[in-house]
C-alpha cells in the first residue's frame, strides 16, 4: 500500500524530524570517502526547506560500543554536518548530543529554512532499546516525522519505530528515497514484467536462503553465483578443492535444487586459482571438478555466456550478490559480464544494495540501470517478502 510522502504534508512553519541513513564511509582522517547516502537524502530535506519548514535530522554511523569515548569519537556525525552545509548552502547546525541539553536547546532555537543534525543516535543506549523516555524527547522536537532511511528500515531501533509511535496525532510520512525503494523492491516485484530473472550471488547460502526460496516462487529463473555456488556443487557430489563452502548447509542446498527444478540455474564452470591473489596460477574447470589445492573465485566463460543470454531476454531483473571476487581482477569477469548483460537488456533492473551496488558503481554502470538500492540488509529482507514495522506505521495515502 502506498505511503504518504513529505510532499503530501504542509511543512510551512513546522519542524520535520527526519530519520536519514548517513552511515557513510570515513577514512583515517575522518574525511567522507563516498557521500552518496547524503546526496540521496537531499531531495527530501530540500522539499521541507523550500516550502518553509525546518529540518531536524537523525542518523546512526557505524557501531559505537559506548566503552571508550575516544574510540567512539570516530563515529561522530560532525563530518556529515559539514558536508550537508556544503551541499545545501543553508545553515546546518550540529548538536553534540541526541536528547541532551545541546540538542534540546538547538532544536528549540531552529529557524525555518535551517537544518539541525543531531549527534549519532547510537551514542545513546535508548536507541537500541527503543526506550520510551528517549523516544519521547525526540518526538517532542518534531511536528512531522519523516523516514528517509531505507538502509535501516528493516530494524526496529528507537528512531525508526519508538519515536514515530510516540508522535501521536502527528503526520508520519516517508521521504522520497524510501518511497522509491518501496516502489521498486516491493511493487515492481509484486507485479513484474516477464520473464522475471533473479541473480543471487555472494558468499553464504545461509545469508540468502529465504531470498532464494521466495524468488523461486515468483521468478521465471534464478541464477546462482559467488562462493555460495560451491555449497550447491558439493550438494551435487562435486569436487570443490579448497573453495569456501558451508558444509552444514549442504542439505539445504539439496532441497533448493529439488524444489527449484529448471528455474534454478547453477554455474556450469568455474574460474579457479591456487592462491587468493590476482597473480596466482589460474585455470577454468567444469563445475564440480575443482582440483585439490585450488579454489573457485569466479564463474567461468560457459556460465557467463549462459547467464548473459538469460538476462538479456528478461523484462525484470533483480540482482543481489556478486558472481565472484569482483574486487580482484581477473576474477571480476563474471560479475562484470552480469552487470553488462543487465544494462544490455530491455528490463526494469533493480540492484539490491551491498556488494552488487558497489560492483555496478565500480564498473561505471550505475546510471544505466533502473534502480540501485541504498540498503543491503533492507533490500534482502524486502526481497524475502518481509514487512517492516518502520514502514507499516507510516500514514497511508
Amino acid at each position: 500500500m502506498a505511503k504518504k510522502t513529505i510532499a503530501d504534508v504542509d511543512v510551512s512553519g513546522k519542524a520535520v524530524l527526519m530519520r536519514c541513513d548517513f552511515n557513510v564511509p570515513l577514512d583515517d582522517g575522518l574525511q567522507i570517502t563516498d557521500d552518496r547516502r547524503i546526496t540521496e537524502a537531499l531531495p527530501s530535506i530540500k522539499s521541507a526547506l523550500d516550502r518553509g519548514g525546518r529540518v531536524i535530522l537523525m542518523s546512526h554511523l557505524g557501531r559505537p560500543e559506548g566503552k571508550d569515548p575516544a574510540d567512539d569519537a570516530k563515529y561522530s556525525l560532525k563530518p556529515v554536518a559539514e558536508r550537508l552545509h556544503a551541499l545545501l548552502g543553508c545553515p546546518v547546525h550540529f548538536a553534540s548530543d541526541t536528547v541532551g541539553d545541546d540538542a534540546k536547546a538547538k532544536s528549540a532555537a531552529l529557524k525555518n529554512g535551517e537544518v539541525l543534525l543531531l549527534e549519532n543516535v547510537r551514542f545513546n543506549k535508548g536507541e537500541k532499546k527503543g526506550d520510551a523516555d528517549y523516544a519521547a524527547v525526540l518526538a517532542a522536537m518534531g511536528d512531522i516525522y519523516c523516514n528517509d532511511a531505507f538502509g535501516t528500515c528493516h530494524r526496529t531501533e528507537g528512531s525508526m519505530v519508538a519515536v514515530p509511535n510516540a508522535m501521536v496525532g502527528k503526520p508520519k510520512v516517508c521521504g522520497f528515497l524510501v518511497e522509491k525503494e518501496i516502489q521498486f523492491l516491493s511493487e515492481a516485484i509484486a507485479e513484474p514484467k516477464r520473464p522475471f530473472v533473479a541473480i543471487v550471488g555472494g558468499k553464504k547460502v545461509s545469508d540468502k536462503i529465504n531470498v532464494i526460496q521466495n524468488l523461486l516462487n515468483i521468478c521465471d529463473k534464478v541464477l546462482i553465483g559467488g562462493a555460495m555456488a560451491y555449497t550447491f556443487s558439493l550438494a551435487q557430489g562435486g569436487a570443490i578443492g579448497k573453495s569456501f563452502v558451508e558444509v552444514d548447509k549442504v542439505d539445504l542446498a539439496k532441497s533448493l535444487i529439488a524444489s527449484g527444478g529448471d528455474k534454478l540455474l547453477l554455474p556450469a564452470d568455474s574460474h579457479c586459482g591456487d592462491d587468493f591473489k590476482g597473480s596466482c596460477n589460474k585455470q577454468v574447470v567444469e563445475a564440480g571438478q575443482i582440483p585439490d589445492g585450488w579454489e573457485g573465485f569466479d564463474i567461468g566463460p560457459e556460465t557467463i555466456k549462459k547467464y548473459a543470454d538469460v538476462i538479456k531476454s528478461a523484462k525484470t531483473v533483480v540482482w543481489n550478490g556478486p558472481m565472484g571476487v569482483f574486487e580482484m581482477p581477473p576474477f571480476d569477469a563474471g560479475t562484470r559480464a552480469v552487470a553488462e548483460a543487465i544494462v544490455a537488456s530491455d528490463s526494469t533492473s533493480i540492484i539490491g544494495g551491498g556488494d552488487s551496488a558497489a560492483a555496478i558503481q565500480q564498473f561505471g554502470l550505475a546510471d544505466k540501470v533502473t534502480h540501485v538500492s541504498t540498503g543491503g540488509g533492507a533490500s534482502l529482507e524486502m526481497l524475502e517478502g518481509k514487512k517492516f514495522a518502520a514502514v507499516e506505521l507510516l500514514d497511508n495515502k
